[in-house]
C-alpha cells in the first residue's frame, strides 16, 4: 500500500447550529479554521476542505483560496456524497476524515494512524481512534479506502448515514468491514482522557479553547501536553465539562 494516495478531508460549514460560524471565530490572530488547517499541515499529507455550495460558505472557500488549500463544494445535508466527491476530484485511494471543529487536533496522532492503516494492508479496514473513546473529543480521526467510501455512497440510505458520512462503515452494514480502534496510549495507569472536550461545538467550548490558546500557547502543544494541562487545571475543565455531545441524527 506504499504507493497509495492518502489525503485528509475535513468538513466545514459556517451554518452550525449550536455555535454559528464557529470556525471563523478568531483567537491568537487567526480563525479557528486556520488553526485547524495549521495543525493538519504538520501531518505532511494533502488536505482538502469539503464545504457546501451555500453562499454562506463562500467565506470558507475564500479563506482556503488565500491559503492555497483545495476546496470541494457539495451538498450540505448529504455529507457522504460531499466526501466522495472530494475523494474523486483528488484521485484519493484512501481518506482520513476529520472535522473542522477540532482546532487542536494532533498531527502526530493522525500520522501514526495513517502509518498503521498502511501497514495493515487491508482495503476493507476502517481504522479510527474513537470507535471506543479514550482520546479527548477534538482528536478524532477515521481512515478508510476510497473504494469503501464509494460503496457507502452507493448503498447508504439512512439519513444519518448520509449526514454523518461514516456510520455505514463503522456499523459494518455491508458485513465486509474490519474495524480497528487505536486507543489512547499516553497513560500507564489505565485511565483515559475521554472526559475532556477540546472540540469547538458550543460557546463554553469556545471559552476553554480561547483560554488554552491565549494562556498556554496550545497551538504548539501535543495532545498529551494538552491533557496534562487539563489534569492540573480543573477550573479549565469545568468551563465545558457539562456539555453533552450531540448524538447521531440530532
Amino acid at each position: 500500500m506504499e504507493q497509495l494516495t492518502i489525503g485528509i478531508v475535513t468538513q466545514v460549514r459556517v451554518t452550525s447550529t449550536r455555535l454559528p460560524a464557529k470556525v471563523m471565530l478568531t483567537v491568537g490572530g487567526k480563525s479557528y479554521l486556520e488553526h485547524h488547517l495549521d495543525r493538519l499541515d504538520r501531518t505532511g499529507l494533502p488536505v482538502i476542505v469539503a464545504t457546501t455550495v451555500n453562499e454562506d460558505d463562500d467565506v470558507v472557500a475564500q479563506l482556503c483560496a488565500e491559503r492555497g488549500v483545495p476546496v470541494f463544494r457539495g451538498s450540505e445535508a448529504d455529507v457522504l456524497s460531499r466526501f466522495a466527491g472530494a475523494a474523486r476530484e483528488h484521485d484519493l485511494d484512501a481518506i482520513v476524515r476529520v472535522t473542522s471543529d477540532c482546532p487542536l487536533i494532533d498531527a502526530e496522532i493522525v500520522a501514526a494512524g495513517v502509518d498503521r492503516w498502511r501497514a495493515e494492508n487491508d482495503p476493507d479496514l476502517y481504522l479510527s481512534n474513537c470507535l471506543e473513546r479514550t482520546y479527548p473529543r477534538g482528536m478524532d480521526f477515521e481512515i478508510f479506502s476510497a473504494a469503501r467510501l464509494y460503496d457507502a455512497e452507493a448503498k447508504a440510505t439512512l439519513k444519518a448515514d448520509r449526514e454523518h458520512v461514516t456510520p455505514y462503515l463503522h456499523q459494518n452494514r455491508s458485513g465486509e468491514i474490519r474495524l480497528l480502534n487505536l486507543p489512547w496510549t499516553e497513560r500507564t495507569s489505565g485511565k483515559d482522557a475521554s472526559q475532556y472536550r477540546l472540540t469547538l461545538d458550543t460557546a463554553d467550548d469556545w471559552k476553554l479553547l480561547d483560554a488554552l490558546i491565549e494562556d498556554y500557547d496550545a497551538t504548539r502543544l501535543s495532545c498529551a501536553e494538552l491533557v496534562a494541562i487539563l489534569d492540573q487545571q480543573p477550573e479549565l475543565v469545568a468551563l465545558n465539562a457539562h456539555i453533552e455531545q450531540k448524538k447521531l441524527g440530532e
